[in-house]
């Protein structure tokens, strides 16, 4: 074969290899995103805060955000995207959770990417028109003894996002700090049940369920 011959067919080959290895070796360069963060054992000596009865604050260092599992190419990385622009109350009477309210600014959520998160913004959850997602407790829950370690406390509310409002079930971990109280969590979410097409790029889509988590610091 002549030398013209072999650049005539090695200059698609290596084209086509460039085609399917890249997104491969671009999923291979992708580390998964680290756990989410969680509320956290109180140390023993820590004096913690008096009492849970009142109305509490979500205050800052609270984040709350996304997780879902990427497919690209056939290489799996799990994303995840988060905000701290999250604000909200929590009442409890008598030893009870009574109400609660969460509300979370979904047009600043972000990942590690750019790109990634104004298709995210414009083409999956349209935040010009329904710029935050809300979590409300529809049933009154009675609280176990809070310490500074962690409780389990399994809730009902109503979940909100892109205007869908669905009732879920999460289980609530709460611990008592110096501060005041802590609450982490994470809520399954099927895109389809909020009217939201999970991304499908060809070469890049995304599972059509994730998580919404979140990590709450309220303050008395």
């Amino acid at each position: 074969m002549t030398r013209r011959a072999w650049i005539l067919v090695a200059v698609p080959v290596v084209l086509l290899l460039g085609l399917v290895l890249g997104p491969l070796a671009y999923a291979a360069l992708q580390d998964d995103a680290p756990p989410a963060a969680t509320v956290e054992v109180q140390p023993e000596d820590a004096e913690l805060s008096a009492g849970t009865d009142g109305t509490w604050t979500v205050s800052d260092g609270s984040a709350a955000g996304y997780r879902v599992d990427e497919v690209l190419n056939g290489a799996d990385v799990t994303v995840a995207g988060t905000t701290e622009q999250v604000s909200g109350t929590v009442v409890v009477e008598a030893g009870a959770l009574d109400s609660a309210e969460v509300t979370v600014d979904v047009a600043s959520i972000a990942t590690d990417s750019g790109r990634r998160d104004a298709y995210f913004r414009d083409s999956v959850m349209d935040v010009g028109t329904y710029p935050t997602a809300t979590f409300a407790v529809t049933e009154q829950v009675e609280l176990p003894e809070l310490t500074g370690t962690p409780a389990t406390v399994p809730v009902s509310g109503d979940l909100t996002v892109a205007g869908q409002t669905r009732q879920v079930e999460v289980d609530l971990s709460v611990v008592r700090t110096p501060d005041g109280v802590d609450i982490s969590g994470s809520i399954p979410v099927t895109f389809a049940d909020h009217g939201l097409e999970a991304p499908d790029l060809g070469f890049v889509r995304v599972e059509d369920r994730g998580a919404i988590e979140f990590l709450l610091h309220l303050v008395g």
